[in-house]
């Protein structure tokens, strides 16, 4: 018989996202009568790094450049959007509308290993691109190590010392 170890922490964790999940689909359920749901999206991230930069990439398809806003202060990089409802067809003839509308707000802690004047973005089939530079002094440097020449140094400087005190 195996001895499980009960911990509190992991079931408080379950069940805040069993509360999480069901304020959900109550608030998907309230906008079933609404033909667009206002409900703000929060686009998806990945963030990966390495010796040179740290990228971001966030999804945020089908928004135009002008609607999105990034900026850096006190060490602190912000996303800001709007994805915007575009009323062409007449709202009658919709049977369903899951694509989330409205208004987004990313934050994110930037180190301060960060070069924050030197931040590039781009926007490409949907992806929105960030790339922060690292500085110089946070990048890491590889120190060659030489083997043998230390000890043919002092091996040279120690004959040199002996062949001086034979002549004297």
């Amino acid at each position: 018989m195996a001895i499980t170890r009960w911990d509190p922490f992991r079931d408080m964790f379950t069940l805040q996202n069993r509360m999480n999940s069901l304020f959900q689909e109550y608030n998907r359920g309230q906008g079933e009568n609404d033909t667009v749901s206002t409900a703000a999206f929060v686009p998806a991230v990945d963030i990966y790094e390495d010796e040179h930069k740290i990228v971001l990439k966030l999804e945020v398809p089908g928004m135009k450049q002008e609607d999105l806003d990034i900026r850096i202060e006190n060490n602190t990089l912000t996303v800001r959007g709007e994805r915007k409802f575009e009323k062409e067809e007449k709202e009658e003839n919709f049977h369903r509308i899951e694509r989330r509308y409205g208004s987004f707000y990313r934050a994110f802690t930037v180190p301060t290993t960060v070069n924050t004047e030197n931040v590039k973005a781009d926007y490409d089939a949907g992806v929105l691109r960030i790339e922060l530079e690292k500085r110089a002094e946070a990048k890491p440097k590889q120190i060659k190590v030489q083997v043998g020449t230390a000890s043919k140094q002092v091996e040279g400087a120690a004959a040199k010392a002996a062949e001086t005190k034979t002549a004297a």
